[in-house]
């Protein structure tokens, strides 16, 4: 059992040092996996607007709506991982990397 905790706790500080990179690797996968549901219903949103208005939007929500999420949203993700001691911070990344290995498996 010591074994066992040794090595979460030895998974936990090395994730704790790549937070910020981990952070970014799940928001970015979320945005992959929920970005063209979100394009679905934005098509579908403005699909009366003219041709020009409705390029400007799609061209707003991808390169500064994603950009901003991701970037801004990544250090809160990072920060609220944080919170964890390291006797849970291993076991809840493995958790979260396994729902979005689900996620994706259904998508």
């Amino acid at each position: 059992m010591d074994l066992l905790l040794d090595l979460i706790v030895t998974l936990s500080r090395w994730s704790r040092s790549h937070l910020h990179d981990i952070a970014l690797a799940i928001m970015a996968t979320l945005l992959v996996l929920f970005g063209p549901s979100i394009n679905a219903w934005v098509q579908r949103s403005t699909s009366s607007m003219n041709f020009f208005l409705r390029t400007l939007i799609f061209v707003l929500l991808c390169a500064i709506g994603y950009g901003l999420l991701l970037v801004f949203a990544t250090p809160y993700m990072a920060k609220g991982l944080g919170y964890f001691n390291n006797f849970t911070l291993a076991p809840v990344l493995l958790l979260v990397f396994f729902i979005i290995g689900i996620l994706a498996d259904r998508n």
